[in-house]
């Protein structure tokens, strides 16, 4: 299993107190990566849901964003519709939180650079950064398919902890 470690003010031990992502790889992983998405529902109700979410650089420009997969009509309509959301991270009494847009990849919402094999080594690279393993990756790779699950990458706009 990979963990990232992220370059920070953490790392370099010039703490200037901010909260960062690195935080979110220390406490998420505390507690097996589970987080709370918030998402926002058309009658501007919030709507959340228990998932494995992680750290991972983006596909694309290598920023280092939070991920989770997801399928199912009624989240990804929210996301498409009012991409803003926030993901919480925690451990004991301990957590963080990450506001920001989602993107969206998956086989209903492709992206120009990403193909299907691309999207079939995204979902497992999630997977992973979420701290799950698998057995037999190509009975992953066809239930993802099956499913038709995507890949929401999260850009921190905000992140922030107790």
């Amino acid at each position: 299993m990979v963990r990232r470690q992220l370059t920070s003010d953490l790392d370099s031990g010039t703490n200037s107190g901010m909260t960062t992502l690195q935080d979110v790889i220390e406490i998420g992983g505390q507690d097996g990566f589970l987080a709370v998405v918030s998402t926002l529902r058309a009658d501007s109700t919030i709507q959340s849901s228990v998932v494995n979410a992680g750290v991972l650089a983006h596909p694309v420009d290598g920023s280092d964003v939070v991920v989770f997969v997801t399928y199912g009509k009624t989240k990804l309509d929210n996301l498409r519709q009012r991409p803003q959301l926030s993901v919480t991270f925690r451990a004991g009494w301990q957590w963080v939180t990450v506001e920001g847009r989602a993107g969206l990849i998956g086989p209903d919402d492709p992206h120009p650079l990403i193909d299907a094999d691309g999207l079939r080594l995204l979902l497992r690279a999630i997977f992973v950064a979420a701290g799950g393993s698998h057995d037999d990756w190509d009975s992953y790779d066809r239930t993802m398919a099956e499913q038709r699950r995507t890949a929401v990458l999260v850009r921190p706009s905000r992140i922030y902890s107790n």
